[in-house]
């Protein structure tokens, strides 16, 4: 692998709809042109047309976010080890190979969706990566349980939570190590994988490769990248990125009113459900007096997505969506609607997308310091012509 590019083979720019939401389009090593947030660490956004083109969105459009900006340039897969160690009977040190040999593969289809995903959103504005809606990706994942890795292992009962680390490293002494854990109820669960494809190749080199952890209906920050070690804890993680990063407000909303102190939060979990229209842009301009087809995507934690509908005049009146082929409960689920505007009018295009257990999103924007959980129902506002 090469080093990452500065700002290398820039081709254009694309302005998100929120103060200073010029982004250049860059490719890096393995990407096609995505929008560049910041480079070092890289935060790579896809734009977000893409997402009507292909339910799995593709390796070299699937958005980057790293926390640290020491990335390895290149990974040896005939050294590099998986470490499982801590409180387990018998630790382990695994290659690539033994893990591809000795151990069941399974496949999942799972979206995933970096908490930040659509900070820029939030008014009032708050601190952190001003990501549109483009930092989120569905993907084929192809690994070992984790939970099968840990049974080999052998597990004692003092275990509480499962801490995961990777390959990259702090630029800056002092700097904490980027480490996730999950309550071992959490991490045994059979979806939880250690993942070495995506789609059908190798995971990229920016997307975790060789191994990342793939944490279905989680958000994005358990889903360690360039896994290395394992490690069963016997109580809590204190660590920073546990203990005071990704925290949200400890109330039942997870919401906070802007100036409020938070006294009590929580580790950020698993993510709320979520609609959008994706053949259709904001202020655009659609053909009158014929049958439009308007398209869009669901998903949510886990529980599958029941229903969506929609409404052309801003959820006054709502009509059924057809939902579209089920690629299982943690997937992008289609969705389409018909709609014959009239010429001259102005309307307000809304999804809302209902779980199987009742769950929908918000009809107003939930506010909190950092600016996570966003799933209020989005508006698409056009014009007929």
């Amino acid at each position: 692998m090469g080093k990452l590019p500065a700002l290398a083979e820039k081709t254009s720019s694309i302005t998100l709809p929120f103060e200073r939401g010029k982004r250049p389009l860059v490719a890096f090593p393995e990407k096609r042109p995505l929008m560049v947030m910041t480079t070092r660490p890289p935060q790579l956004e896809t734009p977000f047309h893409l997402f009507n083109e292909r339910i799995f969105t593709p390796n070299d459009a699937f958005f980057v976010r790293w926390h640290l900006a020491n990335i390895p340039n290149q990974v040896d897969v005939n050294t590099f080890r998986l470490v499982i160690r801590g409180n387990v009977k018998q630790p382990l040190s695994l290659s690539l190979e033994e893990l591809k040999r000795d151990f069941e593969q399974v496949e999942i289809a799972a979206v995933c969706q970096c908490g930040g995903n659509s900070r820029g959103f939030f008014e009032p504005r708050v601190p952190g990566g001003q990501w549109g809606n483009g930092a989120m990706g569905n993907a084929k994942w192809i690994g070992v349980r984790l939970r099968d890795i840990l049974n080999k292992a052998g597990l004692l009962d003092e275990g509480v939570q499962v801490r995961f680390d990777g390959l990259d490293r702090p630029v800056a002494e002092g700097t904490p190590d980027f480490q996730k854990s999950l309550n071992l109820a959490d991490a045994i669960q059979e979806n939880v994988l250690v993942a070495h494809t995506m789609n059908g190749d190798p995971l990229p080199w920016l997307n975790g490769f060789p191994l990342r952890l793939v944490v279905p209906g989680w958000y994005a920050t358990y889903w360690v990248k360039m896994l290395n070690d394992i490690e069963v804890l016997n109580e809590n993680d204190q660590h920073f990125w546990m203990e005071k990063a990704y925290r949200l407000p400890a109330d039942s909303c997870r919401c906070s009113q802007p100036g409020e102190k938070t006294t009590q939060s929580v580790p950020i979990g698993k993510m709320p459900v979520r609609s959008f229209i994706t053949n259709l842009e904001n202020k655009g301009t659609i053909s009158a007096e014929k049958p439009l087809t308007i398209k869009g995507i669901a998903f949510d934690q886990g529980y599958g997505i029941d229903r969506v509908l929609f409404s052309a005049d801003g959820g006054q009146q709502w009509q059924t969506a057809r939902l579209g082929q089920d690629y299982g409960d943690f997937s992008f689920r289609p969705w389409e609607a018909q709609f014959t505007p009239v010429r001259g009018r102005t309307y307000a295009f809304q999804s809302i997308a209902v779980n199987r257990i009742g769950e929908s999103q918000r009809f107003s924007a939930r506010w909190n310091t950092n600016g996570y959980l966003r799933n209020a129902v989005e508006t698409v506002n056009v014009h007929a012509s």
